[in-house]
């Protein structure tokens, strides 16, 4: 039995949602739309001593529509439906700097040099930056919706790009990758 897992007893106090949707368009192009909601489940008081109320403190939405190859964002949009403070909403334009970002590796690192800090809002980072994975599996979704001819390399295998060194099993020499290359090779041997 797992010794942190037993700490989860009692009552939340606080609850982060982040939902991603993906929706296939024409063109071989994606929308995907993500939600980010945070509640407080218990009441507190906000940093000038003024009480705060339990409840809903942030619900946002982006929506990112992407295509071509690399897959890139092509348009994005951002609402705030709720936020803690009025001024939250001006900075929602941030987001069109990542108009032309391919989603490739380096994908959050490049979102976070565009969005992060006092560039825009931390809230709106930190959901574009999981929407990146989402939208590729998103892509990979709407591909295998076809049977398309086997590639004859890794560097041919669409999306190759962004799940290469994404994680210890995906690493250039990890067992994913080596087990890809090794399937084409034997593929390829039988073609000829």
């Amino acid at each position: 039995m797992s010794r942190l897992k037993d700490l989860t007893e009692n009552a939340p106090i606080h609850k982060r949602e982040i939902e991603i949707r993906t929706y296939s368009l024409e063109d071989e192009k994606l929308l995907i739309e993500g939600w980010l909601k945070d509640e407080r489940f218990i009441p507190g008081y906000r940093w000038d001593g003024q009480p705060r109320p339990a409840g809903v403190v942030h619900r946002l939405c982006v929506r990112l529509l992407v295509g071509g190859r690399p897959l890139s964002i092509l348009d994005i949009e951002a609402e705030m439906l709720d936020v803690p403070h009025e001024l939250c909403p001006t900075t929602l334009d941030s987001v069109k700097r990542i108009i032309g970002l391919p989603i490739a590796s380096g994908y959050s690192e490049a979102v976070h040099k565009r969005l992060g800090g006092v560039q825009g809002c931390t809230h709106l980072t930190h959901l574009i930056t999981t929407m990146g994975p989402a939208a590729l599996h998103g892509y990979w979704t709407q591909r295998s919706r076809r049977r398309r001819p086997l590639p004859r390399s890794l560097e041919e295998l669409p999306g190759a790009g962004a799940i290469i060194n994404s994680c210890s099993l995906w690493r250039e020499d990890g067992p994913l990758v080596r087990n890809v290359r090794e399937t084409l090779k034997m593929r390829n041997k039988k073609a000829t």
